[in-house]
């Protein structure tokens, strides 16, 4: 878990706090993969492309989460004598992903701190989502209130501890953490579900329709009140097609 700021206490408790996640939510992580790909076959061919991602995929199954520089590392072997190797690093880390912010992402942000304090609560590693956040402008939008957890389902005893609130506010592309978070935190919490990304497009239509809202884009949140948010506000739904 990362932030700059020392943790808030109960006498600073806030009557809504907004919770956004980062990946398929405010940027687009599917584009920055294929860019990835594109990269190291274009380096490597493509049977060394599938190479990295076999071992991305393995890592993250022993991680939990998504460590692109550590499938670096383990991809290293056998290519020590390769010149492309050691750019690889340069490009993950200096990666332009302020070009990859969805569009309104930044208004977006900029209109819930109208609303209420706003935090990126994140999955990923201590190195590289953090670098992800900065370069994207997100830290600075966010104003350093940043939390980065291996399982953010899992830490929301220590999430609330660090920003109390009366009721929160979830923003996510995965509805499967969505409905976890729910689970332990009921009515305490709301959920806004984006339909961007592969994680949204895979996931079963019972897990989607169980959000307390559901949004084509994050740039539609900009229309959206503080009494939208609330516990006893009717459930919001995308019109049918």
């Amino acid at each position: 878990m990362l932030s700059s700021h020392t943790p808030a206490t109960a006498s600073v408790a806030a009557s809504l706090v907004f919770l956004l996640d980062v990946d398929n939510t405010l940027l687009d992580n599917d584009r920055f993969g294929a860019d990835l790909g594109d990269t190291l076959e274009h380096a490597f061919g493509a049977t060394e492309r599938e190479r990295y991602w076999a071992i991305y995929g393995q890592l993250r199954d022993e991680l939990g989460y998504a460590d692109y520089l550590g499938a670096l590392q383990r991809f290293r072997v056998g290519l020590d004598n390769e010149p492309s190797l050691l750019q690889m690093s340069k490009y993950l880390l200096d990666y332009p992903f302020a070009d990859r912010l969805y569009p309104h992402a930044l208004e977006t942000v900029a209109h819930l701190r109208t609303l209420g304090p706003t935090v990126i609560l994140s999955d990923g590693d201590v190195v590289f989502q953090p670098r992800k956040i900065q370069h994207a402008g997100l830290w600075d939008a966010l104003r350093g209130e940043v939390l980065i957890y291996v399982h953010k389902q899992q830490m929301l005893v220590a999430m609330q501890q660090r920003h109390p609130a009366a009721h929160y506010v979830m923003v996510d592309d995965k509805p499967q953490i969505l409905a976890d978070m729910k689970q332990r935190m009921g009515h305490k919490l709301t959920t806004v579900f984006v339909e961007q990304g592969h994680y949204a497009a895979q996931a079963p239509e019972g897990v989607r329709a169980a959000a307390d809202i559901r949004i084509a884009c994050i740039g539609d949140l900009r229309e959206r009140k503080l009494a939208d948010f609330l516990p006893d506000a009717p459930v919001i739904n995308l019109p049918a097609d």
